[in-house]
This record gives C-alpha cells, sequence and structure tokens, in this order.
C-alpha cells in the first residue's frame, strides 16, 4: 500500500475513534442557556402574574420582564463533543457540573429549593415594594422549621407565631436562640405563642392574631458544645394590609425578586413606570429593598435581548461581568436598591438617559 493511502487511513481512523471516544465518553459539564422572559405587567398562560385585591390599582403600559435561564437536568450526561460545539456558541455557557448540582443534589432536591427560593422571592418583594410606598406591613417572627427527635417536636409547628420567650417580647429571628440558650440544658424555657391554623386565618384576613397560648419545652444538649437548645429555626412572616398574588409556575430562584417589586410597584401608582418602554432586569431584593447578585447574568443579557428589551436592570455586584460582553442594542442600567430602580425608570421616562447609572467592567 502507498505510503500516502495509509498515512491517509491511519488518520482517517484515528479521526474515527476520537470521534467515537468524543461521542461516548461523558464530560463533567453542564450547558446553561437563555430562559423565556416574562412581562410582570402582562399575563403568563391567560392571567395576569401580579393579581391585587383590595386596593386601589392603575393601569400600566410597557415591559418590565424578569429573566430566567435554562439549564441542563441533573442526569444528563454530555459527551465531549457537545461541550465544545456549546463551548464554542455564544448563546450558551459551559459550566462544570458541581456548579448547578453541588455535592450530587439531585434535580428533584434543587428544583425544591429554587420553589423555595422562589416563594421567599415574592415575599420580599411584597415587603420591599409597599414599603417602597410606605405602606404598612406587619412582620411577625415564626417557627420556620421543628428538628425532629428535640423537645419542640409535636409541641411547635411551622407557622406559630413566637411572641416571647420566657416573658420576653421578641422582636427578630436571632432574639429566640439568644434567650434559649441562656440556659442550661435540661431547664424549663417557656414560648408564648399564636398556633399557626389562627395566625394564618387572620393574615388572609389581612389582620394580626390576638390569640396566645403557652408552650413549655426542656432545653437539650445541641450535638456540638454545651449549649441548650429547643430544636427550631426562627424566620419571619408578614401580614399585608390587601392581597398581592404573583401567579406564575414552573420559575424558580430568588432572581426575579426586584422585577416582581416593580411590577408591584408600578400597579399601585398612577402613571405608567416604564414611560411604554420594554425594560427587563434581574435582581435578589430584600424586605428593606436592596438588590442582590444573581448567576447566569450573561444568559439573561441575551434572553431580554432577543424578546425586545432595550434596557436591562442590573444588580450592581453583577456589573463586572455584564459589561464584560453586552448584547448588541442592550443598556445595562445600574441598581443597588428598588429606590435606585425607580429613579433610574423616571430618567428613561423623562428622557434623561445621559443621567442612567451604568455598568463597568470594573
Amino acid at each position: 500500500m502507498p505510503r500516502r493511502t495509509a498515512t491517509m487511513l491511519a488518520s482517517t481512523l484515528i479521526l474515527i475513534t476520537l470521534l467515537c471516544v468524543g461521542v461516548l465518553i461523558p464530560v463533567p459539564y453542564s450547558e446553561m442557556s437563555p430562559g423565556p422572559t416574562v412581562n410582570t405587567l402582562g399575563e403568563a398562560r391567560g392571567e395576569p402574574v401580579l393579581q391585587i385585591s383590595g386596593q386601589k390599582t392603575y393601569p400600566t403600559t410597557g415591559n418590565l420582564n424578569m429573566t430566567t435561564v435554562r439549564v441542563t437536568s441533573a442526569d444528563y450526561k454530555m459527551n465531549a463533543i457537545e461541550a465544545v460545539y456549546k463551548w464554542l456558541a455564544h448563546d450558551s455557557v459551559i459550566v462544570p457540573h458541581e456548579t448547578l448540582y453541588p455535592d450530587g443534589k439531585t434535580e428533584e432536591q434543587s428544583s425544591q429549593e429554587n420553589a423555595e427560593e422562589f416563594s421567599q422571592s415574592q415575599e420580599s418583594a411584597k415587603v420591599a415594594a409597599l414599603k417602597e410606598l410606605d405602606i404598612p406591613v406587619t412582620t411577625r417572627v415564626v417557627v420556620a422549621t421543628v428538628v425532629k427527635g428535640t423537645p419542640a417536636e409535636g409541641k411547635l409547628h411551622a407557622g406559630d407565631v413566637i411572641r416571647a420567650v420566657d416573658g420576653t417580647p421578641i422582636k427578630a429571628p436571632g432574639d429566640v436562640a439568644k434567650i434559649v440558650t441562656k440556659h442550661k440544658p435540661g431547664q424549663r424555657v417557656t414560648f408564648t405563642i399564636t398556633p399557626a391554623k389562627e395566625a394564618a386565618a387572620a393574615a388572609k384576613a389581612h389582620k394580626d392574631a390576638n390569640v396566645t397560648e403557652q408552650v413549655v419545652l426542656t432545653t437539650a444538649k445541641a450535638e456540638e458544645g454545651d449549649r441548650a437548645i429547643v430544636g427550631i429555626q426562627a424566620g419571619t412572616d408578614h401580614v399585608f394590609p390587601f392581597t398581592v398574588d404573583i401567579k406564575l409556575a414552573d420559575v424558580g430562584g430568588p432572581s426575579a425578586g426586584l422585577m416582581f417589586a416593580l411590577g408591584i410597584v408600578d400597579k399601585l401608582t398612577p402613571g405608567a413606570l416604564t414611560g411604554g418602554k420594554f425594560i427587563a432586569g434581574t435582581g435578589t431584593i430584600d424586605d428593606a429593598g436592596k438588590v442582590g447578585p444573581i448567576g447566569g447574568i450573561e444568559m439573561k443579557l441575551v434572553g431580554a435581548r432577543d424578546a425586545g428589551a432595550r434596557y436591562f436592570l442590573t444588580p450592581a455586584d453583577n456589573c463586572a461581568a455584564a459589561a464584560a460582553d453586552i448584547p448588541a442594542g442592550l443598556t445595562l442600567v445600574k441598581v443597588n436598591t428598588i429606590d435606585d430602580a425607580r429613579n433610574s425608570l423616571e430618567k428613561l421616562r423623562t428622557g434623561d438617559t445621559a443621567a442612567l447609572p451604568s455598568c463597568s467592567k470594573g
């Protein structure tokens, strides 16, 4: 066989072998790509995303779109050829599998965690929006979780409102542990609570329940150290003066908080917050209205631009990453708080775009 033919045959066989290896051998990577965007001022699946009753609302125009990221499932096995192809593509990002599913977390576990974060982000968005408008919201300390096999099991329940511990009024979740740990293991501690059922019924009627009862617990020793515990984690919930419902399925994570809050503010105030413009954005939000960073910012920018957005409200801590590769036609607007976002929307309405706080590469 001529040397040239032999070389070509050998090269072909090597190429075929490499292709087979590339297809058959999985690599520990996952894909992130732009997900759908949803206008918080509009509808999803035939019903308004934001539904407010018991309070006057106003017409809105334009878009305040929340953005999402699509990720491959936990059990999807990407091969080497796919990884290289998607890595070269501009509209997706390849990340280590453990970035999306750390510590062997299953897709079901990840989905549950995302659902819980999404629910909490909705609650914080409502609180932040109403506080921004100086509408009073009652905040209560509640039993968030009860640990199995501890003194609190069967005596305290998730949703119970903690009014006092040993007669001392509770104003913040951290107050509970401070009082309990003043005891030694084996000593008694008295909780004054409003049971979850009564608390929930009162909150539904937009008022705080005045029913209380006392629960006496004997403290136990923590697994680590000598401190006393009762086996609960305290958290907060809120009583709103009217009903605000967020209707959006198949979305998880906390990153829509800012856009939900702005949508609520727009519906509760006269005039169009957007000035009729197409604005998208992202960012977590806490009860005080502070905007926090999110993951997948590059993919959210692409998704927003493709949906038609002209401006993108960007958490300050995401600015450097976002500014590194801005999709054509999209202007980034830096935000630290919900108040920042409202001020920037005011500048957009009046055409003062030169005064918008912008993102830089760092």
